[in-house]
């Protein structure tokens, strides 16, 4: 008699392997009913009358009429600055626990976004289907898949407000919350990942580094690629491979590979497979699934609601601040190599929230997206429309023509004989002509961007470029008190922090 065997296997597991069939509309429909159910009780939910959307013909559309378009400063200021005095039900159902510190390349002080168990466990979910999508790979090592994950992320010493919650990097609030099963598998450890001054945590790594055998190495590029130079250079290794001959995966995320791949690359002492994520504060937005897939795949069905406004001079103003009566469109809505800024409600408590990314689908089949920059994050003094991911493609081009990583940069417009220049400050520790990286980078910016080569010959008169050691960038990055995997440097300087900057590079303070 064959005996029938119960196993049983963990939740979050279980729901990672459940695939649903249902079209992109059809996903994201059930996503925000399923929302809207959920938070119909709460403050806001019974101010913009849920039940209302949940009753109507159309409730889709009928939320897009009810409820308006949220930035940070206008939810936080009307809703979430509540959940810090420790009131429930504000915006999600119940107390929020954690809270996501995160500035990113912002000038204001660190925002606190809510981060609720719901949240938590809808990450752990897309976590393991990222996982699973590593068998699709051919050229990934089978072997790797059993090994360890080095996570270089936030502390997870996390600060306690006032009302009994904690706050702090999300990544050392995803690492705090891990599941038990995973904790075999991750490095560097409790111990080290609670570490905050973050370069005592990457010696601490260093020194542990002999004793693990790490698979994956999961991060922010720059801190991942400045952890393997010291692991390298500790060692006496020509290569991270003669220490850790299984890694076979680089998971990243935040912000764009292109700039540090010349130099990621100089480390390595054989191929491995690049995976890039697209995890923000608030929420597990997408991961790319495919081995030849141009961008990532958007996550559809697990309590992300998305809509997509045009990032246009109807929709957003010079300065990049949306207007207060946006076009948004639906996944269904939305065509292949237009830029849109991306607003989400999700099961933390976000509602048509601006998160300030812009994407752009290059497979809407798929569902498949890339990050193009920041709504206030480009360049258009003279129309000549720049984009972070114009300004990335040409970085990753004469990195590979000349031969040097350039891990940072940032570009600052200027007024100049009447009309204006681009000021480009640029890091590489490699030797290079600066003259000629010149030529070079706006060269090829002429040939990514049609708008940009006609100002070129009209009112943008100028390109100036200064070489700096990586090290300057990480100085002034200390000194702004934006030191960790949550901050991004900015690629293009505006108001406040281009002061600062200026006065850095001029006196080396602030």
């Amino acid at each position: 008699m064959a005996t029938i065997i119960d196993i049983k296997i963990p939740r979050a597991l279980a729901a990672a392997l459940r695939l649903p069939p249902n079209s992109p509309i059809r996903q994201q429909k059930k996503v925000l009913l399923k929302l809207l159910k959920k938070a119909r009780f709460t403050e806001f939910g019974q101010h913009y009358r849920f039940d209302e959307i949940l009753l109507s013909d159309n409730p889709l559309r009928r939320f897009q009429e009810q409820v308006p378009v949220h930035d940070y400063n206008k939810i936080y200021n009307e809703w979430w600055i509540k959940t810090l005095e420790g009131v429930p039900d504000v915006t999600w159902p119940g107390k929020i626990k954690y809270y996501a510190l995160s500035s990113g390349t912002s000038e204001a002080s660190s925002k606190y976004i809510p981060v609720t168990k719901d949240m938590l466990r809808s990450n752990t979910i897309n976590y393991i289907r990222q996982f699973l999508t590593l068998l699709k790979y051919e050229e990934a090592n089978r072997k790797a898949m059993a090994k360890s994950f080095l996570m270089i992320g936030g502390a997870t010493d996390l600060k306690k407000g006032k009302a009994g919650w904690y706050a702090g990097d999300l990544s050392g609030i995803l690492a705090k919350k891990r599941p038990f099963w995973f904790q075999s598998f991750y490095k560097p450890g409790g111990r080290i990942a609670a570490i905050q001054d973050w370069n005592q945590k990457l010696h601490e790594i260093v020194e542990h580094a002999k004793d693990w055998d790490i698979g994956y190495i999961v991060g922010v590029p720059a801190w991942c690629q400045m952890c393997m130079e010291m692991v390298i250079e500790h060692y006496k290794l020509k290569h991270i491979h003669e220490i850790w001959p299984n890694f076979s995966f680089f998971v990243h995320g935040g912000v764009a590979f292109e700039p540090y791949k010349k130099g990621f690359e100089k480390l390595l002492g054989k191929p491995i497979v690049y995976i890039e994520n697209y995890l923000s504060s608030e929420g597990f937005i997408g991961y790319k699934c495919r081995e030849h897939a141009k961008g990532m795949k958007l996550i559809l069905d697990n309590n992300i609601f998305f809509e997509f406004v045009p990032f246009d001079e109807h929709n957003f103003d010079s300065e990049g601040k949306i207007s207060d009566t946006p076009r948004a469109l639906l996944i269904d809505e939305v065509e292949e190599g237009r830029e849109y800024a991306l607003l989400m409600s999700t099961n933390a408590g976000a509602w048509r929230y601006l998160i300030g990314d812009t994407v752009k689908f290059v497979d809407k089949q798929h569902s498949e997206v890339v990050i193009t920059g920041r709504t206030k994050h480009f360049l258009s003094l003279t129309g000549e429309h720049l984009s972070v991911d114009n300004m990335n493609k040409a970085i990753r081009l004469v990195s590979e023509e000349l031969n040097i990583s350039i891990p940072e940069y940032t570009v600052v417009g200027i007024p100049y004989e009447n009309f204006f220049a681009h000021h480009w400050y640029v890091a590489t520790n490699d030797p290079v002509n600066a003259d000629e990286l010149k030529k070079r980078l706006d060269h090829h910016l002429r040939c990514l961007n049609d708008d940009y080569a006609t100002e070129r010959d009209s009112a943008l008169k100028e390109v100036f470029l200064d070489v700096l050691p990586e090290e300057t960038f990480l100085k002034f990055m200390a000194l702004k008190g934006k030191l960790g995997s949550q901050h991004k440097f900015p690629r293009v300087m505006k108001g406040k922090m281009l002061e600062d900057w200026k006065k850095f590079l001029a006196t080396g303070t602030l």
